[in-house]
């Protein structure tokens, strides 16, 4: 199935803006606090010094 360029770029900018709005809806929500707490419990674990 071929696109056309136009259609394509299209499909690639509506994309990234829902990206974008889901990324900022979750910082609205509080959930990049989450999100780093646990990150950094992972990060410790593998290392071996939690």
């Amino acid at each position: 199935m071929k696109m056309s360029n136009s259609k394509k770029i299209v499909v690639q900018v509506v994309l990234l803006v829902v990206g974008v709005a889901m990324l900022f809806y979750g910082i609205y929500r509080g959930e990049a606090a989450a999100v780093l707490s646990k990150a950094i419990k992972l990060c410790l674990e593998c290392v071996g010094i939690g």
